[in-house]
């Protein structure tokens, strides 16, 4: 089923939702259903394509879109949008440009808001860069006109699900076994460390693989520009990340807010991550 067949689709349901209020999801799946039956050329399909189709359908209105079938890839590492019409994914390495496309500069803009609200952030022309994260923990960064020249700009890193350890690091060639067991006799000495780096270097993959060697009855307090760390080693953790300022320019709650107030509350350990190139982690 080519993109147009999807789109006549989608604009049949939309047709049916009632625009006055908001459709639950229940609801809305029935429509789609309902559309996809009476469908004379898709009524006989195998329910195999047609759950397909009313994916596709489901998550271009509800959900991200051409985004949330990138993400649901396991080999797709990151997700390059510039502009509508130009997506570049990363697998194994190698950067390659896709196919796919928005219907309009609008729904990508539609879907951006989409993202940046669930974790109360928010981006426009007076605010045109955002850092924020998926539900899945996945990094997002957002770059909007004017500043962005062809379109918003969107990129996206996708975490592994799977948990990576020191020894993974060792059998890569990443990390040599002395250099794992001098860093591992420091983080548990308590001493302060400095993870820094370019652009997808791997800076917060390596933290979260140093804070399997925190002691457990440790206190740890996380202060993140955007949350992204996954420290699933610690019991006792607290997680804090900055605000940008509200549309009044108010508000705002910075790195150095969020120190000064980590100190009250009884941290043995404090891990510090800021959103400039060269990240910076402090343990």
């Amino acid at each position: 089923m080519n993109k147009s067949e999807i789109e006549q689709l989608r604009g049949l349901v939309i047709e049916r939702v009632d625009m006055s209020r908001e459709p639950d999801d229940s609801e809305l799946h029935e429509i789609i259903d309902s559309v996809i039956e009476k469908n004379q050329d898709y009524r006989y399909m195998s329910i195999k394509k047609r759950q397909i189709i009313h994916k596709k359908i489901y998550s271009s209105i509800r959900g991200l879109g051409i985004i949330e079938e990138l993400l649901e890839e396991p080999d797709i590492t990151e997700i390059m949008i510039n502009g509508p019409n130009n997506i570049f994914v990363e697998k194994k390495g190698r950067i390659n440009k896709i196919d796919e496309r928005f219907e309009s500069e609008n729904r990508l803009n539609d879907i951006i808001q989409q993202i940046v609200a669930k974790t109360n952030r928010r981006v426009n022309e007076s605010n045109p860069i955002v850092d924020t994260r998926l539900e899945d923990g996945s990094r997002v960064n957002v770059i909007l006109p004017p500043i962005a020249l062809e379109g918003p700009i969107v990129t996206i890193r996708k975490f592994s699900k799977r948990g990576i350890t020191i020894d993974d690091m060792i059998s890569w060639g990443t990390i040599s076994k002395e250099a794992a067991d001098f860093l591992k006799m420091a983080v548990m000495a308590g001493y302060n460390i400095f993870v820094s780096g370019g652009t997808g270097s791997g800076k917060t993959t390596f933290l979260n693989v140093l804070s399997n060697f925190i002691p457990k009855d440790e206190r740890i307090v996380t202060i993140e520009d955007s949350a992204e760390l996954k420290l699933d080693s610690v019991d006792n953790i607290v997680r804090m990340e900055t605000r940008q300022a509200n549309s009044q320019g108010e508000k705002v709650i910075s790195i150095r807010d969020l120190i000064k107030a980590s100190l009250r509350v009884r941290p043995d350990r404090i891990i510090v991550c800021t959103s400039s190139n060269t990240r910076k982690h402090v343990v």
